[in-house]
């Protein structure tokens, strides 16, 4: 029997993944161990809870005690306070335990393409795992980066198996929907309402309409995303895979999402009308086809798909829109 440990198991990827798992008759052989420290999981079966903060080592030693894969989902955004305690001390203690137990057999690590910049910087080619790291501003970039870092150097000085599977923008219901809302409900960055002023932003939302973001030189964005079934998807495929074994995997759309493309089909589609912003951020295209050929992966989600699921989604009473962190 395989006992996952999933720590930041009430986030989005922890919380799809734990449902993906509990919900299929195709892991019944599962057992999920989920870390939770601010909030908390409903008891259901084959579900283990370790409450506590993953910067203890004791906590994470009681929630690694037996487990046989660990799935690496808590991080902490633009938290300098808490970031260094949560993904550099939390992860080392979780490596240490790894590599001392005696049950353990893989480790996934879901990394970010805020480790090779994203569209802060200009990617003048495909991004491939092969990219040099380099963190944009921040602590959370910062982050990623030193999170694969100390993978891969389990890896050479241990043997550690495991993988990281690097994710971009994870969207989910209809999180890609309030990435373009020019109000204060926006979901994640640029905020639009910042950029055009109040006066400009509270036009554009009393006439729905959406932005087109702009490099530099004028040329609209290309900017990579995810869906959440997506990544577990490829989670699941890289579970006790020999050939993800200490890969690194670019898990993302097969084309990146491009706002000229938005505007256009939400016009079509909605006769939603669009507004030309510039930024300073550049197109970037992650290139996922060494997560196809090793990982034999898919991505279900493009463009159309993202946007028809984001647009007709509608929340229940016992699901209210609630972002516990920006982006």
């Amino acid at each position: 029997m395989k006992r996952i440990l999933v720590t930041g198991a009430t986030g989005k990827v922890g919380s799809n993944f734990i449902n993906r798992i509990l919900q299929s008759d195709d892991y019944q052989d599962v057992v999920i161990r989920a870390l939770c420290h601010q909030r908390q999981l409903q008891p259901r079966q084959r579900l283990e809870v370790v409450s506590g903060n993953i910067s203890d080592r004791e906590v994470v030693r009681k929630a690694a005690s037996g487990v046989t894969h660990v799935l690496h989902c808590a991080t902490c955004k633009e938290a300098p306070e808490q970031i260094m305690d949560v993904t550099v001390k939390g992860l080392f203690w979780l490596l240490e335990e790894c590599r001392a137990s005696s049950s353990f057999t893989q480790m996934i690590l879901i990394g970010g393409d805020g480790a090779v910049g994203h569209f802060f910087y200009p990617h003048p080619v495909p991004v491939t795992e092969q990219q040099k790291h380099s963190a944009y501003p921040g602590c959370y970039a910062l982050s990623k980066v030193l999170e694969e870092v100390m993978l891969e150097q389990y890896f050479i000085q241990y043997d550690l198996p495991g993988c990281c599977l690097r994710a971009p923008w994870i969207m989910e219901k209809d999180d890609f929907k309030y990435s373009l809302s020019f109000g204060d409900d926006v979901f994640g960055g640029p905020r639009w309402r910042d950029l055009v002023g109040a006066e400009r932003a509270d036009g554009y939302l009393k006439n729905r309409t959406v932005p087109l973001m702009l490099d530099p030189d004028g040329n609209p964005v290309k900017r990579n995303f995810v869906h959440v079934s997506d990544l577990v998807e490829a989670i699941l495929s890289a579970i006790d895979r020999p050939k993800a074994h200490q890969q690194t995997f670019n898990i993302c759309m097969d084309e990146p999402v491009d706002y000229k493309a938005v505007a256009d089909y939400l016009f079509q589609t909605r006769k939603l009308p669009a507004v030309e912003i510039k930024t300073p951020f550049h197109s970037t295209w992650l290139d996922n086809i060494k997560a196809k050929f090793l990982l034999g992966w898919r991505p279900r989600f493009d463009l159309p798909r993202l946007i028809e699921a984001a647009w007709t989604y509608r929340r229940t009473s016992d699901d209210p829109r609630k972002v516990w962190y920006p982006g």
